[in-house]
């Protein structure tokens, strides 16, 4: 498995990633706001975001935003090639955006929101803490990310104090914790768990 900094030239993936956000958002019934290919492309071009590949083909994606003049950062959009899923890609591809955002926006709070038991596990893993939403950004530039889920209505019902998604945060003080990810070797679908190539 191969983890690098997305750059402009990967920006032909990002119809197949967007495509892979809507399949995902159905099979898990919750809810995921909606990417546009031209935001994935930007995000891409910014060095902002990390890509993997498994034997040369596309295997996930995930990217970063900044909120408060980039005392917030959140690592978005985590997907993963269904047909690899529970392989640790997921887990591989966290790790190389939360170091990718730790080293550009050192002094920034990293934080997320999530329905999905697989990422609070990771993120739990990384050293994220559940906190409620007072304690996120108050950006609207973030919040408006939801409108484009099915759950939107729960969070303005709420007053943006709750939602079906978990707020989690990481503690900047915190020591960096690298996790177990996968090597795949061609033809193999029993990776072992070693340190991948990834962006730092």
């Amino acid at each position: 498995m191969t983890i690098r900094v997305a750059t402009t030239a990967d920006a032909q993936y990002a119809d197949q990633l967007c495509q892979w956000y809507i399949d995902s958002a159905k099979q898990r019934g919750t809810g995921i706001a909606k990417r546009e290919p031209a935001y994935v492309a930007h995000k891409m071009a910014s060095g902002d975001s990390v890509i993997a590949f498994v034997d040369d083909q596309l295997a996930g994606f995930c990217y970063i935003e900044t909120f408060d003049d980039k005392t917030f950062v959140v690592n978005s959009g985590l997907v993963v090639n269904a047909e690899i899923r529970k392989h640790g890609v997921g887990r591989a591809i966290k790790q190389a955006v939360f170091e990718l955002s730790r080293s550009k926006y050192p002094n920034a709070k990293i934080f997320g929101i999530t329905t999905s038991l697989a990422v609070m596990k990771i993120n739990t893993e990384l050293g994220y803490k559940p906190v409620t939403f007072s304690e996120l950004t108050s950006s609207e530039d973030f919040w408006k990310g939801c409108k484009s889920c099915k759950n939107y209505g729960i969070l303005t019902e709420n007053e943006r104090r709750m939602c079906l998604c978990t707020g989690m945060l990481f503690d900047g003080s915190a020591p960096l914790v690298q996790l177990q990810v996968p090597d795949f070797s061609a033809g193999t679908h029993d990776p072992q768990l070693v340190s991948p190539d990834s962006a730092s």
